[in-house]
């Protein structure tokens, strides 16, 4: 339990870290609606695109290891997370600089964010769901900054359903560390947050794909 407990800590002192770089401000947007893409937004695309492929390519490598499904299950909804933002980026001519092998990054410090979760889940079946749990928690925070940082119609619209899927991810990456016995504690979004997706039941989102 108590390597369980340096694990997160660990995670967690690295994601700050990292976490920095992605980091928005949002405090002088008016909720006014448009179609409209700023130099933020395009930066928000392309850096959601390739989180989702962290998220993406972190469980793909987690089911090799310990045949969960609720890896492979999620790693395939992550996909759907991919392709709702590159249908975005494409309608508005964004360039995708993402690179298409598993665990491969455009940006430096996902690189670095891949390389050391992948280590970090290495160590044990409870680790690989503490992992995915965090990273959850990190993309629910990053998606609500960008979104809070946009008036784009569009962009709100993918971003509501892309959080709206890593609640129900992150209400199974609990459930399993619960059958566990392991408690998790949030990171990055507020325990209210927290509290608030664990204690409420597994969402359609839309009834879109990337919901699953």
């Amino acid at each position: 339990m108590n390597s369980t407990r340096f694990l997160i800590l660990g995670l967690s002192t690295l994601l700050l870290a990292l976490f920095s770089f992605s980091s928005c401000d949002s405090d002088s947007v008016e909720p006014e609606f448009t179609y409209e893409l700023t130099e933020e937004d395009d930066h928000g695309l392309a850096y959601m695109l390739e989180e989702e492929k962290l998220a993406r390519d972190v469980y793909i490598s987690m089911y090799q290891m310990y045949d969960l499904m609720v890896f492979d299950n999620i790693s395939n909804s992550e996909q759907g997370h991919m392709d709702a933002i590159l249908e975005l980026m494409k309608k508005y001519d964004i360039p995708d600089n993402s690179l298409p092998e598993i665990g491969k990054f455009s940006i430096e410090y996902l690189q670095q964010l891949y390389d050391d979760l992948i280590v970090a889940g290495s160590e044990s079946e409870l680790a690989a769901l503490i992992v995915g749990a965090t990273i959850e928690d990190v993309d629910i925070k990053d998606l609500n900054e960008f979104k809070a940082a946009t008036t784009n119609s569009d962009i709100i619209e993918v971003y509501d359903l892309l959080t709206c899927g890593s609640r129900n991810h992150m209400r199974a990456f609990i459930k399993q560390l619960d059958n566990a016995g392991e408690e998790y504690t949030p990171q990055f979004i507020t325990q209210e947050e927290f509290d608030e997706i664990i204690n409420g039941d597994k969402e359609m989102c839309g009834q879109n794909p990337v919901s699953n």
